[in-house]
């Protein structure tokens, strides 16, 4: 399960047979996050989007370093984005929402 904090600029994992631990703390973000969905196809893949424009895709390991995780795919948008899906009938796509803007992702 991924879970934000509110105006927190960090996406935390748990595992909900032990939620008072958290798995992983994503926290490369700049500014507050705004949306965060999993990947259809796979429980090892997240994005999320913030305040500051970007999207950032994450692989999540099986097991996290002490060095934290990086994302491995980011991507600009002209604002801040707002809300985010990431397809399930073309796992290869996400939808973004900034501004009164629509774009579409390809992963």
């Amino acid at each position: 399960m991924a879970t934000i904090e509110m105006d927190s600029n960090k996406v935390v994992i748990l595992d909900i047979r032990s939620p008072t631990m958290p798995v992983a703390e994503l926290e490369q973000h700049q500014a507050s996050v705004n949306a965060i969905a999993w990947a259809p196809q796979s429980s090892k893949h997240i994005c999320s989007a913030r305040d500051d424009t970007q999207a950032l895709i994450w692989e999540l390991p099986t097991v996290a370093g002490p060095n934290g995780i990086d994302p491995f795919c980011v991507y600009s948008a002209g604002s801040e984005i707002n809300q985010l899906q990431w397809s399930a009938a073309q796992p290869d796509w996400i939808a973004i929402a900034f501004s009164n803007k629509m774009q579409l992702l390809k992963v």
